[in-house]
């Protein structure tokens, strides 16, 4: 639809300054009110068959009634509507329905930043300094709320026979909950699946991560329809290891290496880091895992004076450590979590630094699920080196291939 240059021409024959457009009584919030009331007009007359005082109208059954005045918050500020009535109340308008005060979109402006990070009353402060609304706390509460049963859906839906690899692992926000404040875990299972891409399986909160807890998402993820799992990629929480195989007895487990390499450098002088950092990389960028023991041995030569506790780290898990280290070195890097999840991490820690504390579970799985549905947005590719990885799987475990993806 083009409109005519015209009647443009006649809209701005008074524009004088920018105000007269956009401002708070500019041109474009009285077109925006003219339209919808011209639309719900039309409307109504498509519903009760007749148009405004046509005789066609009389002892029809139904005829207008007036209008309702309501207001409408939108990318235009508010404005008020009269929304006609029919006497028999069955009009249903549709352009802005019963019961809206909303415009279609600004409930998505809410989210949007409810996403990023921003509080409440943040998000009330730039809807006013950006667009003039008056939005209460409470409103902006319900516009939440109602993304926990998005969230509850999202939790419960049936996922694939088959992941390749199973990253997880856990947050620690902190929650309020009407009492002191609380450290709490919130597990996160990342998947890859069969095409390359990543996948966020779900999100749970307990008191703490543990083994027996991160049994139970197992089992549930089992329940949800996962039948096998490749590799499972997890810290190095006591316990957790044995907790995968005896749900996926077949799955290899890996310990994460970012996890082990942060975990050493915490008993390392902040000014040798650097130092051990490049001898740790020594080991787990060694071509095999013969070659890896003889570096670790050579680390504990150089460190043990110094710092005993690392090398002792790395023994305790060695067996848990060296499994990524019989695949190439190019799909190694899909193994051991730096690349595919620890920049998601990242920015999950991130947002929820900068929330400070959560009043309750709820409102912490709220904010990360929209914080994974941002994230997810960008995973369009398979990850790196993917189908080097697919194929090394397809021949290390023909049979636990689904038919489709053999070689």
């Amino acid at each position: 639809m083009t409109i005519d240059p015209k009647l443009l021409d006649e809209l701005l024959v008074d524009y004088k300054r920018p105000e007269d457009i956009i401002g708070e009584n500019g041109l474009l919030k009285q077109l925006t009110k003219a339209l919808l009331e011209r639309a719900l007009n039309a409307e109504l007359t498509e519903h009760v068959g007749y148009d405004k005082h046509d005789p066609a109208g009389y002892n029809s059954g139904n005829s207008r009634n007036g209008a309702t005045k309501k207001k409408l918050k939108g990318d235009f500020g508010e404005i008020e509507l009269e929304t006609p009535r029919d006497r028999n109340g069955s009009f249903e308008p549709e352009i802005v329905s019963k019961g809206q005060t909303r415009f279609s979109g600004f409930d998505d402006k809410i989210i949007s930043m409810y996403s990023r990070g921003m509080t409440t009353r943040e998000i009330e402060g730039h809807l006013k300094e950006m667009y003039g609304v008056d939005v209460s706390p409470t409103l902006i509460s319900n516009v939440t709320e109602a993304v926990m049963e998005e969230v509850k859906t999202w939790q419960s839906r049936p996922l694939d026979d088959v992941y390749p690899i199973l990253y997880m692992d856990a947050l620690r926000v902190k929650v309020r909950d009407g009492a002191p404040i609380q450290n709490k875990a919130i597990h996160v299972a990342i998947a890859v699946n069969l095409a390359g891409h990543k996948e966020v399986l779900g999100l749970w909160a307990a008191q703490n991560e543990g083994a027996k807890f991160w049994l139970q998402v197992l089992t549930e993820l089992q329940n949800r329809g996962v039948k096998d799992i490749f590799i499972a990629c997890v810290d190095g929480l006591k316990g957790f290891p044995e907790v995968i195989e005896s749900v996926y007895p077949k799955a290899e487990v890996q310990t994460c290496i970012v996890h082990m390499v942060r975990a050493s450098l915490s008993y390392v002088n902040w000014k040798q880091r650097k130092k051990v950092g490049a001898d740790l990389r020594k080991i787990y960028q060694a071509a095999t895992a013969d070659d890896a023991s003889e570096q670790l041995d050579v680390f504990a030569q150089n460190w043990d004076a110094e710092c005993p506790v690392v090398s002792q780290i790395w023994r305790r898990h060695w067996d848990r450590i060296t499994p990524f280290l019989a695949y190439p070195a190019d799909i190694r890097k899909v193994i051991y979590t730096t690349n595919a999840v620890e920049s998601l991490n990242m920015s999950l820690r991130k947002i929820i630094k900068m929330r400070g504390s959560f009043p309750n579970e709820e409102a912490a799985l709220k904010l990360l699920y929209l914080a994974l549905r941002n994230a997810s947005k960008k995973w369009t590719m398979p990850v790196q080196n993917w189908t080097a990885a697919l194929n090394r799987f397809s021949i290390l475990w023909p049979d636990r291939m689904p038919a489709a993806e053999r070689v």
